[in-house]
């Protein structure tokens, strides 16, 4: 039997996903039924682009759906007594400094369902996140991003 991969996340991603699948379900399934019903009525459904498109939308709602239900089944959440803390890890927020002179950056990291760049969270599965995990205040590390290889000193782990 296969094991199904498991989606480390924090309380708060869990909820997010689950606020996003009951959306999915009350919501957004109840639309798409009714652009469905709506397209049917204009008849010939062989050449009815309204149809097709609308169709396309409940795969997708639906597929979303029961990628949403694997997550949320298969999660295992991060929680604060887990974490070590003196060591980068999932659920920290590490601050560093790319070398020479740059700017310092501030990222938390999260299991990849619950990843979003622009508010702050990475992936464990990014190339930065697996550079910084293990790693300490202070420590130099190299990190090979798909940009090309970068240097940075782990300012703060919180």
């Amino acid at each position: 039997m296969v094991s199904e991969k498991k989606y480390p996340m924090t309380v708060s991603g869990k909820k997010k996903l689950e606020d996003e699948l009951e959306f999915l379900k009350t919501v957004k399934r109840k639309e798409v039924v009714e652009r469905i019903k709506v397209a049917r009525s204009f008849g010939d459904l062989s050449e009815n682009s309204e149809y097709d498109s609308a169709k396309e939308d409940q795969a997708f709602v639906e597929g979303k759906i029961s990628t949403l239900e694997s997550m949320i089944r298969n999660s295992v959440i991060i929680t604060e007594n887990e974490l070590n803390t003196d060591e980068v890890q999932l659920g920290k927020t590490v601050t560093f400094k790319e070398l020479p002179d740059g700017d310092e950056e501030t990222y938390t990291i999260v299991g990849s369902a619950e990843a979003n760049p622009i508010e702050g969270l990475i992936s464990n599965d990014s190339p930065i996140a697996k550079g910084l995990i293990g790693r300490k205040k202070g420590d130099e590390v190299k990190i090979v991003t798909p940009g090309g290889e970068m240097s940075v000193v782990i300012v703060e782990i919180k």
